[in-house]
């Protein structure tokens, strides 16, 4: 895939999936900036990125603060000139079902998962149009698809605005060279769900959904990134794609 001195900014990319982008992204000769609030582990992917002959740079933000993302691309522009491809990865998943969820953790949940998507497309829009075009990929996840029933309904309703958000950025702003496409992971096969499956009973119910019959990868998930970024995708936008061994195609 061809992504070759692309200018790519990734948010929560200081570990988990966001991580495993920014090394692909960068093995394939992305430039990548590496956005998070953990300054070690932030620091440490991109120096990791760098001791193996990539280049990347670590920038504190806060995904939910509008100055923050201001500054971030605003020091893109002057690091590299331009910014290529932006990959609003960030997220949290408070797990409590709706009826024992407070107001003020729905609207968290709301302004991490959907706020810093939509402040991410607003401030990296005016630079892609201005140099020609770009790509923005959004993390949803098979919730922004479909409901499910393990998943507190808070984190669907966000990742479904995600997925919304996406198309109407897609339809909006392709005619200045911009595809907005996002991703939709099933469960992932992380340090998390290890945890959960030492209960046999979540483990049955979780490979069980799963038609392939096993958890994606990180590597799964940036893969798919690393299409979507790439020039072979060129013609790619508006797409919701699902990366979930068949979960969502029942």
């Amino acid at each position: 895939m061809n992504v070759k001195d692309k200018i790519i900014m990734i948010t929560g990319a200081g570990g988990g999936l966001g991580s495993e982008m920014a090394r692909l992204l960068a093995k394939n000769g992305a430039k990548v900036f590496i956005l998070d609030l953990n300054d070690e582990a932030g620091r440490a992917v991109a120096d990791e990125i760098t001791a193996d002959g990539g280049q990347a740079w670590y920038l504190h933000v806060d995904v939910t603060s509008e100055s923050d993302w201001k500054t971030a691309v605003d020091t893109v522009k002057d690091v590299c000139g331009r910014l290529d491809v932006l990959v609003n990865n960030a997220g949290i998943n408070i797990r409590k079902p709706v009826e024992e969820m407070n107001i003020d953790e729905w609207v968290t949940m709301m302004k991490v998962n959907t706020g810093s998507t939509f402040l991410g497309c607003k401030y990296a829009i005016p630079v892609m149009r201005a140099q020609g075009g770009g790509a923005i990929i959004n993390t949803s996840s098979v919730c922004g698809l479909i409901g499910h029933k393990y998943t507190p309904e808070a984190y669907t309703a966000s990742k479904g605005a995600v997925t919304m958000l996406t198309k109407a950025i897609a339809s909006r702003y392709a005619k200045d060279g911009i595809r907005c496409n996002s991703i939709h992971p099933s469960t992932v096969d992380t340090p998390f769900v290890q945890v959960l499956f030492q209960d046999p009973a979540r483990k049955a119910e979780r490979l069980g959904e799963v038609p392939l019959g096993r958890l994606a990868t990180a590597a799964d998930v940036a893969n798919a990134v690393l299409y979507l970024a790439s020039e072979e995708a060129s013609f790619i936008n508006g797409v919701a794609l699902p990366i979930d061994g068949g979960v969502t195609c029942y």
